[in-house]
């Protein structure tokens, strides 16, 4: 007996044709005693539907009611699978993510799972249920819905594993695994047998796809192997877990990465004083703007002003905008460029501990391809440029001809 969770993003549940694929791929690889709980994502594009919906009453769509409006899109699709089971045969219930216990911070759209209790969910396991559960969502203190940001039902899902303590996650997407880099712009690109939850988290965060890094950071706080596997074929997946299990798996670089969620935001003449850049970025988290990349340009030692430069997603863009200007009011600001036509290209993999000389590499594969680079930022595992955004997918083939196929040999 094994309990398993499986998660199924939107485009696995777009049609009620593609509902019943999966419900009768669940029913045909389920052993007898298994127990199976089932995450599913909105419908195909609801929940970009929804957003242009919004868009339509209001230019600020975030908020409280946003999250009540998004939140419909799962509930749609967890009735219809849990109808499809029943009409197959197979006792089902739908559960929202506050039925399934799934409780989260007041940060609406981008809510953070705070803990779990799938009492409820076990309860109808018992009784025979595979039980069908909303991704994307939970339940704040307050008894509001609140939304998971962008691939939010991978979090949900292995948040539940770990909840429950299950024996895998499965998340299914409309790919065979996690690839080094997006294999419509490198045609070398190739499946990753195994990764390790740092490297996974790194590359989720870095603009990678496939997971959501909440989910990965679920996955390595609760131990949960995370599958990522094909919801169109039996083949095996990718495996995320805390190591490595075969040595020949490990290279220095393991994938390529870009986003094009990215802007850059340069406060020009900002006052040269200490506290400056702290008064900032305080006002920014205070509003749940997430920034990255951060660069500050003296100009000369004596000068009252300097130049702060950094990297904030497309979707906060125009609440970022909102709370420079504000803060224009009390801090000196001479002006405040935001370039929505950006992008980060970073180079993932724990085998760069040790080696230098990796980053040069970079660079000079950069500078050859004739693509600048304005900002730089690394972590242990991680080196990430920004550049422009029409230059991304030349500098994410470039760097992965050069750099993992050179190191795969």
């Amino acid at each position: 007996m094994a309990l398993i969770v499986k998660k199924f993003g939107g485009s696995s549940v777009a049609t009620p044709v593609k509902i019943f694929n999966i419900v009768d791929r669940v029913l045909r690889e389920r052993n007898a005693d298994d127990k199976i709980v089932v995450v599913v994502s909105a419908m195909g594009d609801t929940t970009d539907d929804l957003v242009a919906l919004a868009k339509q009453v209001t230019s600020k769509p975030y908020g409280r009611e946003m999250d009540r409006l998004l939140s419909t899109g799962e509930q749609v699709t967890i009735a219809l699978m849990a109808m499809a089971f029943q009409e197959r045969g197979q006792k089902a219930i739908s559960m929202t993510g506050a039925q399934a216990g799934i409780n989260s911070s007041d940060t609406f759209g981008k809510g953070r799972i705070l803990g779990v209790d799938p009492n409820r969910v076990f309860e109808a396991l018992d009784d025979g249920n595979i039980v069908v559960v909303a991704g994307f969502q939970g339940i704040t203190e307050d008894g509001d819905m609140a939304t998971l940001g962008r691939g939010g039902s991978d979090t949900t899902a292995v948040a539940l594993a770990g909840a429950m303590k299950a024996d895998v996650c499965e998340i299914f997407t409309d790919v065979d695994g996690v690839y080094s880099t997006d294999p419509r712009v490198a045609s070398g690109a190739f499946k990753l047998e195994e990764v390790t939850y740092g490297e996974m988290l790194e590359m989720a965060r870095l603009g990678a796809g496939v997971m959501q890094p909440r989910a990965v950071e679920m996955g390595f706080r609760y131990n949960v192997p995370i599958h990522v596997r094909s919801t169109f074929n039996n083949n095996t997946g990718t495996i995320i877990r805390e190591d490595y299990t075969v040595e020949t798996n490990k290279r220095v670089i393991t994938g390529v990465a870009d986003d094009t969620n990215t802007a850059k935001v340069a406060l020009v003449g900002v006052e040269n004083k200490p506290g400056t850049a702290a008064t900032v970025f305080k006002a920014l988290a205070k509003n749940n703007v997430d920034v990255d990349m951060i660069v500050q340009s003296i100009r000369s030692k004596d000068d009252a002003t300097t130049d702060l430069i950094f990297t904030v997603a497309l979707d906060d863009v125009v609440l970022a905008r909102e709370v420079l200007e504000n803060l224009s009011n009390s801090i000196k600001i001479e002006k405040i460029n935001i370039d929505e036509k950006m992008a980060k290209v970073s180079i993932i993999g724990a085998g760069m501990l040790g080696q230098p000389g990796v980053a040069a590499q970079m660079f000079d594969i950069l500078g050859q391809e004739g693509i600048n680079v304005e900002i730089i930022s690394t972590s242990e595992i991680s080196i990430s440029c920004l550049v422009a955004e029409e230059r991304v997918k030349d500098a994410v083939r470039v760097i992965h001809d050069k750099l993992l196929l050179d190191d795969r040999g």
